[in-house]
């Protein structure tokens, strides 16, 4: 899954009606950005959806990331 050649100039015209103030550059700040958007969720999707996820799991009500087991329990 990916996306479309076009999409950071999509990216950009859509900021550019919220933001159109803040000058964006769509090449240098949006990939840049982009990157670490995948880069960290790539960290959470595997520690949410793995087979072995180490007690990791999602609280809906917060919307964060807790773990499951104790780290207490370990010690």
């Amino acid at each position: 899954m990916g996306f479309k050649a076009s999409y950071l100039n999509e990216l950009k015209r859509m900021l550019e009606k919220v933001l159109h103030h803040a000058m964006l550059k769509a090449k240098p700040k949006l990939e840049s950005r982009i990157r670490t958007l995948k880069r960290d969720w790539i960290i959470v999707y595997d520690m949410l959806s793995g087979k072995d996820n180490s007690g990791f799991g999602w609280n809906e009500h917060r919307q964060m990331v807790v773990l499951k087991m104790l780290c207490g329990t370990y010690i």
